[in-house]
């Protein structure tokens, strides 16, 4: 199965999406599953993982309760305030619920660049990974050996790395992301989720700009820890579903077939689905 292992949809309505502002044009307005189904359509694409965009629980569950009407949508990743003081047990409360296969705080717009090494924060991680639930990380370049200690202090929680960490590719300041990176990967827990470059790199971005970055990666997770998401509708911003989509093709041309089904389903499917005994097929 083709799966998309990050996405999104919002309706501006709501009012919870405080950084999607007026001067973000080509994604300020309502994205559905209708709007992205055409894409997946041409893609090929089976399932996908709908990822959190705001920070409040009401967003996770207008998320779940959309999932549960949606074959296409094959697990959550929401969210919840990790720091209440009955953080525990709101973890418990929503992974009652069956599609929730995942939770990200969104670690890159909190002030504080410390806040996950915070003591609060040790037993609510564990309290994942007794669900099974998986810790995407939400992070730039700078939290990236702070994510490493948080790592190794709990080996039992699956964490995923999304969009690869954020690497400054328009900048091509990349060189303590790239050693940063290296070193997460030799961490067993944790895998690399290959979206959100586009919008990192410069504008009117090619492939080729892509390619260090995706190699890098290669090379220290290595294909069957790496899942590839669009990071839709953000993506609209760098060049819409099928440049990226084509784009990460190409920056992986020589995987065996077995590697790029992997990369593109069978280790999302693997990472938040299987352990949980999510819906796959």
């Amino acid at each position: 199965m083709r799966i998309d292992a990050h996405h999104h949809v919002w309706t501006l309505a709501r009012g919870d999406y405080r950084w999607l502002t007026p001067d973000l044009a080509p994604i300020y307005r309502d994205f559905d599953l209708s709007d992205l189904a055409p894409h997946l359509s041409a893609g090929g694409i089976e399932g996908t993982i709908l990822v959190q965009a705001a920070p409040t629980e009401a967003e996770t569950r207008f998320l779940l309760d959309l999932a549960e009407h949606a074959e296409i949508v094959r697990g959550v990743v929401g969210w919840t305030d990790f720091d209440a003081a009955d953080g525990i047990a709101r973890i418990a409360d929503m992974a009652a619920r069956e599609l929730l296969v995942g939770l990200r705080p969104m670690v890159q717009d909190i002030d504080d660049d410390d806040w996950l090494l915070g003591p609060g924060l040790a037993p609510v991680l564990a309290e994942m990974a007794a669900h099974v639930l998986v810790f995407d990380a939400l992070v730039l370049p700078r939290h990236l050996p702070r994510l490493l200690r948080v790592v190794d202090r709990h080996p039992n929680l699956q964490f995923v790395l999304d969009h690869c960490g954020k690497p400054r590719l328009a900048s091509g300041d990349i060189a303590e992301w790239r050693r940063d990176i290296a070193r997460l990967a030799e961490r067993p827990n944790l895998v690399c989720k290959v979206s959100g470059l586009a919008t990192e790199a410069a504008r009117d971005w090619r492939a080729e700009d892509l390619r260090e970055a995706v190699g890098h990666v290669r090379a220290c997770f290595g294909p069957r820890r790496m899942l590839w998401g669009s990071d839709w509708p953000v993506v609209n911003l760098a060049g819409g579903y099928a440049k990226w989509l084509a784009a990460a093709q190409t920056l992986l041309p020589d995987l065996s077939p077995e590697e790029r089904d992997a990369v593109f389903g069978g280790n999302a499917a693997r990472i938040y689905l299987s352990k949980r005994g999510r819906r796959i097929s």
